[in-house]
């Protein structure tokens, strides 16, 4: 199935459009706001279903929430993992979307 105006990007899950913006998981990110990131888990309480991941070269940690985990069955991360994600705009910062274990 072709859609038009959306062209498939190297990783999985985004896709850029016409309206220049570049869905990533869900949402829309304006482009200019999107950056693929890698780094590593600093915590990650797996009953709450949340954390924090710090980008490698520096930067405010991300928020990681199990629901932008891209793996199949119980979706966990675990401390020290490396990880590589999508950097979006949160209500309260910086959060990860598309995260995918090294």
């Amino acid at each position: 199935m072709k859609f038009p105006g959306v062209f498939p990007v190297f990783r999985r899950g985004v896709h850029r459009g016409d309206s220049g913006s570049v869905q990533c998981g869900s949402r829309h990110c304006p482009l200019g706001r999107f950056n693929m990131a890698s780094g590593t888990v600093k915590w990650f309480n797996a009953e709450k279903g949340f954390g924090f991941i710090e980008q490698d070269g520096g930067g405010a940690d991300v928020f990681a929430h199990y629901s932008n985990i891209a793996t199949s069955g119980f979706r966990e991360l675990q401390e020290g993992q490396k990880v590589t994600f999508d950097v979006t705009q949160g209500q309260k910062g910086p959060q990860a979307e598309n995260i995918v274990p090294a």
